[in-house]
């Protein structure tokens, strides 16, 4: 199997053909992406879509069932061997994760450390940076995600949103070929949605490549490059912003956004009057 997309455009993260089964239930029905050097790839869709299940798999959490995923063109999980495909040991993979960030819907963090440990500690033990850059890019990172006061507190001192800022800076800290988030805001309380949101911008206008799993449109608007509309595990639609929003082609996207625009119609009606 040959990597796509030689050259100098070559993707930073190429999927082609990715296929994932859950027993009868098909999470993903031949997905193909191309995410390039600093481009932000914002994957929305319903429920059930296979959002979660493609990043999960690029990310090498879920292994897949057909096709493939490539990093900078290497293939990810798999070698060639004897004309075949088999898996790569597991330390080979935990190398290849390394290159990439993860931020999960649950914060992670380890609420025995110190939110400072938590971001240094896979950046020493793990990537090898010495302890003293390590803590001079995580004083850094929180001085830019609003908790320069917080290096010393332990998650459960912390608000959601404050928790999963630490967590977004904990996956930077290692200074990842690409960021991957999966609805980082589906657990927080609406209040705290902005907070986490706007750290993703700031990471955006820094030229970082990113692939956003998300339900939030409005940001997704703002801060996309390119929008990919999933459902039923498959790509329906991909376009930018203003052609995902303002003239989207399928009827299945065209549903949704409907679908989506009534419930934000009904949910305002029903805010209290401030």
């Amino acid at each position: 199997m040959t990597a796509p997309g030689s050259g100098p455009a070559r993707p930073v993260l190429s999927v082609r053909g990715l296929r994932k089964v859950f027993g009868d239930h098909v999470a993903l029905d031949g997905v193909d992406l191309d995410v390039h050097e600093g481009e932000v790839v914002v994957v929305l869709g319903p429920s059930g879509s296979g959002k979660s299940t493609l990043v999960r798999c690029v990310h090498q959490l879920e292994s897949v069932d057909g096709g493939a995923a490539y990093l900078d063109g290497e293939l990810l999980g798999y070698e060639q061997h004897r004309g075949h495909l088999r898996p790569l040991p597991e330390a080979r993979v935990a190398r290849q994760r390394r290159r990439m960030g993860m931020v999960f819907q649950q914060f992670n963090l380890f609420p025995h450390w110190t939110v400072l440990r938590n971001i240094t500690e896979a950046a020493v033990k793990v990537h090898g940076q010495r302890p003293e850059e390590a803590r001079r890019r995580a004083v850094e990172l929180l001085e830019r995600t609003g908790l320069a006061d917080k290096h010393q507190a332990h998650p459960k001192q912390l608000s959601g949103g404050q928790q999963q800022r630490v967590a977004i800076a904990r996956a930077v800290a290692t200074d990842p070929r690409i960021m991957l988030f999966d609805e980082p805001t589906s657990a927080l309380d609406p209040e705290l949605v902005d907070e986490v949101l706007s750290v993703v911008r700031d990471l955006a206008r820094t030229g970082m490549t990113m692939v956003v799993v998300t339900h939030e449109m409005d940001f997704a608007r703002e801060v996309a490059d390119r929008c990919v509309f999933m459902d039923r595990g498959r790509v329906v639609e991909v376009g930018t912003p203003q052609e995902v929003f303002e003239a989207p082609r399928s009827p299945r996207l065209q549903a949704f956004l409907t679908r989506f625009a009534q419930r934000q119609q009904r949910a305002d009606a029903a805010a209290p009057a401030v």
